[in-house]
């Protein structure tokens, strides 16, 4: 871990340090034996960008020691078995976890591994029978107050101190709102690299590494990330990308189970922020997540009036109502019915897509829907051959048709 720290024998007290840090790391102190002040540097502020260290040249009176990421030398034989962290929110675990539960038991089963799972929150202890469940091997449980609402600081520190102790393989996290910034947070602690948003998980034959596929240069193409000389491997996985773990009785055949209670030093936990209270989204009205049927409009619709057609269809055969970018952005329908790479992904029972070509962007986001329906003139747009059902024709003449079968 990096370092730094002041020489008070040679600080002169002169506070061109302290002027010089971006961070406000830096704070001027009385000295009772000398007249000059201290400098004094607050760890949890410094960034270790070394602007100090030029301020300081005349006198040398700062030293920083990095860590020498660049030439770590890592046992990876020593690292083993997939970890899901299990995000909870109020008590509650989140959807992504039994989805990544899933997809680790396929993976922890080709690498004989164990499937374990991290638990963190308050009077949460209860929630590991319902992870075991749906498929874990192990959980890993942190129950405590002060742990009860989630916070970057303690959870980070936390993970990261469990992740150095156990040696994990591979670490998989859901990309929501929390897993995005606190899977980076932790994989910088430990020094790990990280794939996000990733849309398919496997084991490269014969290397244990885990092949990380997502889209990349704004989704037109799909790459796959490898980390060959690292471990532990980490990546986050969007809600509805994976089918859910289904829920299971334990058979006297299967492996055996482990719940592993952790304990820490609260008063070796650092904490930046102060929690106040949990404000909820409002404005939200269309959860597309959870939708079981969605109707989507492209840019085939030809003008932002089409969505009329598209919420009377939606509305006709109980279903959400989604869209293409393109729409979103020519400003036709608001965000939050957006469905893509930069939107929503979904994995509804039915998906009709109508006048949308099918860029991989948009395909990313709902191509794991049980069934596809597409409409379209184009029959030879992408959409049109990923879909179960695709339907050729104008969307106009089409969806009325539809409409009036319904009514019947």
């Amino acid at each position: 871990m990096s370092k730094i720290y002041i020489l008070s024998e040679k600080c002169t007290g002169c506070g061109l340090c302290a002027k010089s840090c971006p961070f406000s790391a830096i704070t001027m102190t009385a000295r009772p034996e000398r007249k000059a002040k201290l400098a004094v540097v607050d760890e949890l502020k410094c960034n270790f960008c070394g602007a100090c260290l030029d301020a300081c040249k005349k006198y040398q009176a700062i030293v920083i020691e990095k860590d020498d990421i660049g030439h770590r030398t890592l046992d990876i034989g020593q690292y083993k078995n997939v970890w899901v962290y299990a995000e909870q929110r109020h008590g509650e675990i989140s959807p992504v976890v039994y989805e990544l539960l899933n997809k680790g038991r396929e993976l922890s089963d080709k690498l004989s591994v164990k499937l374990c799972a991290v638990l963190m929150g308050d009077k949460i202890s209860d929630k590991s029978k319902d992870l075991i469940s749906h498929g874990a091997d192990k959980v890993y449980v942190y129950d405590d107050e002060i742990l009860k609402e989630f916070q970057d600081d303690p959870y980070s520190g936390l993970l990261a101190q469990l992740i150095e102790e156990e040696k994990p393989e591979i670490i998989l996290m859901g990309a929501t709102n929390i897993g995005r910034s606190f899977a980076a947070r932790v994989a910088a602690k430990i020094h790990a690299g990280l794939t996000a948003d990733c849309t398919g998980l496997d084991i490269e034959p014969g290397t244990r590494n885990l092949m990380q596929t997502r889209p990349a240069f704004g989704g037109n193409i799909m790459a796959t990330i490898l980390t060959k000389n690292h471990r532990p491997q980490m990546a986050t996985v969007r809600h509805k990308v994976f089918k859910k773990a289904e829920k299971r009785v334990r058979q006297p055949a299967d492996r055996e189970v482990e719940v592993i209670k952790k304990t820490f030093d609260k008063n070796k936990i650092k904490n930046r922020t102060k929690y106040l209270k949990f404000v909820a989204d409002l404005s939200q009205k269309v959860n597309l997540a959870e939708a079981d049927i969605i109707v989507s409009g492209g840019r085939g619709l030809g003008k932002p009036e089409g969505f009329e057609l598209i919420e009377t269809f939606a509305k006709a055969i109980g279903g959400a109502v989604g869209a293409s970018r393109a729409t979103v952005d020519a400003g036709w329908i608001p965000y939050s019915h957006q469905v893509g790479q930069t939107g929503r992904t979904v994995a509804p029972k039915l998906y009709i897509a109508c006048g949308i070509s099918g860029q991989i962007q948009h395909l990313v986001g709902m191509q794991s829907s049980d069934m596809i329906v597409a409409i379209n003139k184009d029959p030879e747009c992408p959409m049109m051959k990923l879909a179960t059902y695709a339907i050729e024709g104008d969307l106009y003449k089409v969806i009325p048709e539809i409409i009036k079968e319904l009514k019947k």
